[in-house]
């Protein structure tokens, strides 16, 4: 059979991308096709991660995307304050798009509704018909009644403010802001003497959110630190999955073999939502490969993401505790008796890779929620899902 591509991504977005460009880097000679549906690759977006979340050899390859580094970020609770001194940093969609767009020039088409994707072929909109050796589907997150789900709402605001803010680093957390519903926090990033990028998130029960609500916290935050916010350069907003339990392999029989990445593979960190990690290494397993078929990456795929389930269930359970036991309003001293751990422990946390130690630790002492609360968000759903 011919075959018009090697392989064909369905999706621009950050795993997707990343896949292509490590591919069109490293095996040039492979006819690839990435399709988008909007306008431009990565849509509008700011992607953060850890200094400890990737390898040395991942920062090299992952260096011309990143925006922003900042040495040190900040944590504020209503009994914490914290520096924490590790690196972070920030990809922009803009940068991502024009990175991977020159690299793949005629290799992607931007403004391409898909109607129906197989493991080995594509439909348009248009009914043009594409075969590949293999496709692989990355258009986000995909409803499943095999999953459990909490979920952060968030808007940020990127923002020209009056006069400089002052802030040398992020602020991860501001959580002495006002609750609601569920854990509230801040998020800020100083991009230059007078930009910050002023995100108001939420975890919250169901996937909707306020726009205009969090559009009036910003400008409550601003006007409480003392910012006069002189333009708004630009707004970004959107709900992420967070995993609270659920059954990996009907999820994933109802993938049907067909390759799939990203948040639709279920390759994210479930209790923050980062997804630059999962996605820069599912990247490099591929680009691995002695050959693209939609079998060999489908089994692939499925190894990483079954490997992260069963690796990420203390996280599920940290998750069901912050969702579920206590009155919603206090949920925030979870996070800050976190914050209040060894700063080796909390890398390790953000980068997936805790120890049996650190497990013990954040365990023990005095609960920051009612104990039987835990003992019943714990034990909530079947243990034998819970891997």
């Amino acid at each position: 059979m011919t075959f018009d591509y090697d392989l064909i991504l369905v999706g621009g977005g950050l795993a997707n991308g990343l896949i292509a460009w490590r591919l069109k880097t490293l095996k040039p000679h492979l006819r690839l096709l990435l399709l988008e549906q909007g306008d431009a690759l990565g849509g509008n977006h700011t992607w953060s991660f850890h200094d400890g979340d990737l390898s040395p050899a991942e920062h090299r390859w992952v260096a011309p995307l990143v925006g922003k580094h900042w040495d040190h970020y900040r944590v504020i609770f209503p009994g914490r304050k914290r520096i924490l001194h590790s690196g972070y940093a920030s990809i922009f969609s803009r940068d991502f798009a024009r990175v991977i767009g020159a690299t793949l020039a005629d290799q992607m088409r931007l403004g391409a509704s898909v109607e129906m994707v197989t493991p080995t072929t594509v439909t348009l909109a248009t009914g043009e018909t594409l075969q590949a050796r293999a496709v692989i589907d990355g258009r986000g997150a995909r409803p499943s009644p095999h999953l459990a789900l909490g979920y952060q709402a968030f808007l940020g605001q990127e923002v020209r403010l009056a006069a400089p803010h002052g802030l040398e680093a992020p602020i991860l957390m501001d959580a002495s802001v006002e609750q609601g519903e569920g854990y509230r926090f801040v998020y800020v990033l100083p991009f230059s003497a007078d930009t910050l990028l002023i995100e108001d998130t939420h975890y919250v029960s169901l996937p909707t959110h306020d726009s205009s609500r969090l559009r009036d916290n910003i400008g409550a935050y601003a006007q409480a630190q003392g910012w006069q916010i002189s333009a708004v350069l630009r707004e970004e907003e959107g709900v992420l999955p967070i995993t609270l339990a659920g059954d990996f392999s009907s999820f994933w029989d109802a993938a049907s073999h067909q390759p799939i990445s990203g948040l639709r593979a279920g390759l994210f960190h479930p209790t923050t939502g980062y997804s630059v990690p999962h996605a820069v290494r599912l990247a490099d397993q591929i680009s691995a490969m002695d050959s693209l078929d939609a079998e060999g990456l489908f089994t692939l795929i499925h190894t990483e993401a079954q490997r992260e389930w069963r690796h990420q269930g203390f996280f599920r359970l940290l998750n069901r505790m912050l969702f579920l036991a206590g009155r919603p309003d206090r949920r925030w001293t979870v996070m800050q008796r976190f914050y209040g751990l060894p700063e080796g422990l909390i890398g390790r946390f953000y980068a997936g890779r805790l120890k049996p130690i650190d497990k013990i630790r954040i365990l023990t002492g005095k609960p920051p929620v009612p104990l039987g609360q835990a003992f019943k968000a714990a034990r909530l759903f079947d243990p034998n899902l819970i891997r």
